[in-house]
């Protein structure tokens, strides 16, 4: 009897220890890294310069497993300088300039409140793991268009190496849904001339795309030209995570976590 209980107590043990290993399999192991970038979504005018066609330059959640080692980034690492899409710009009698965010220089952020072990906290995530374009009529600014913005969700990271994995693992799910992508419709309130050294305020909504689920935002940017081939600024928008199915794991030292997050898109553009 004593035997038969013993033997009872280890399978117990070994099946509790199982269930622990899995979950935290689940919640807190190991994700895939971040894929090696091609070239940004470019941003194309048609012949009559009266609409845009986008092409996904991003592998697919799928192809991207199948990349090789040496294609992968290390997450925080700053994707390389892209190449001039030349064969997408415009004529040059157009007057239209082609810009395309510098990854090294721009950083993609979110931030949420928590409260963590009794203490209220604003948890920052970042990465410089994005990209897009952007087309610039100078001489007319309401003509300018602003190609897909793709974030690499795998290179968000926090000031907590637990919770980088229990974002990555169970609230955006990263090795499924690489890309956070954001494609706009329409810009408002950017007209006249561009001018170096003078900012521009106005508004860019469009539908941004988080794992798989798909809303409508309405970002807030402002944009300074620097120099005639150089742009820096910020897109700033707030979001409900309820809207896009976004749940945060039951962690006994976390009480409680805000619905709202912010957004917020740190760039520089350049043109060559």
């Amino acid at each position: 009897m004593q035997i038969r209980t013993t033997i009872l107590v280890l399978f117990g043990i070994a099946a509790i220890a199982l269930i622990g290993y899995g979950l935290y399999q689940f919640v807190l192991g190991p994700t895939l890294p971040p894929s090696a970038p091609s070239t940004p979504v470019p941003v194309v005018v048609d012949e009559q310069g009266k609409s845009l066609a986008t092409e996904r330059a991003y592998p697919s959640p799928s192809e991207a497993q199948q990349s090789p080692v040496g294609a992968q980034t290390t997450a925080g690492e700053a994707y390389p300088a892209p190449e001039p899409t030349l064969a997408n710009a415009p004529e040059q009698s157009t007057g239209e300039l082609i810009f395309q965010i510098v990854s090294a220089e721009s950083t993609a952020r979110f931030t949420i409140y928590e409260e963590l072990r009794g203490s209220p906290k604003d948890v920052i995530g970042e990465t410089n793991l994005v990209t897009g374009e952007m087309l610039v009529h100078p001489g007319e600014l309401s003509q300018s268009k602003v190609g897909v913005i793709q974030i690499n969700a795998r290179g968000f990271a926090t000031d907590d190496e637990r919770r980088n994995a229990a974002i990555r693992n169970r609230i955006l799910q990263t090795d499924a849904y690489e890309y956070i992508v954001f494609e706009p419709t329409s810009l408002e309130g950017l007209s006249g001339i561009g001018e170096v050294g003078k900012s521009y305020s106005f508004l860019i909504t469009g539908n941004l795309t988080i794992r798989d689920v798909t809303q409508p935002v309405t970002f807030e940017v402002t944009v300074t030209v620097e120099s005639p081939t150089r742009l820096s600024g910020s897109a700033t928008a707030t979001i409900r995570r309820s809207d896009f199915k976004l749940v945060v794991p039951n962690v006994p030292f976390v009480a409680n976590v805000a619905d709202e997050v912010k957004l917020e898109l740190i760039f520089v553009a350049t043109s060559t």
